[in-house]
């Protein structure tokens, strides 16, 4: 499966556009991890904890987000986007979406 950020695969040419596709997944973190980041918060730097946290959640939702588009015989994801925001306190939801497409062959 093809993805790109661009409206367009280069060198290659829309056949079809199928439509909108999307994967996301809402993730909590673990009650240590948030204590761990808690106290990192104090000290500065990066919380390897929610980075951790927040990679998993892309990948999830990137393989979401191929799934529904190989079951709808995409080629590739055009005009690929993330978005995050917070759900509850302490859960985030992790969105990837973009335009399935079939390719010339």
């Amino acid at each position: 499966m093809i993805l790109t950020t661009t409206d367009a695969v280069p060198g290659r040419t829309i056949q079809l556009t199928i439509g909108v596709v999307r994967g996301n997944t809402v993730r909590a973190a673990h009650m240590k991890s948030d204590v761990t980041a808690w106290m990192k918060n104090l000290v500065g730097g990066e919380v390897h904890e929610y980075t951790k946290l927040m990679a998993e959640a892309r990948e999830q939702a990137l393989d979401r987000l191929e799934a529904e588009a190989r079951a709808k015989g995409a080629d590739a994801i055009v005009g690929l986007r993330f978005v995050t925001c917070e759900i509850a306190e302490g859960a985030a939801e992790f969105l990837a979406y973009g335009t399935a497409v079939k390719l010339a062959p």
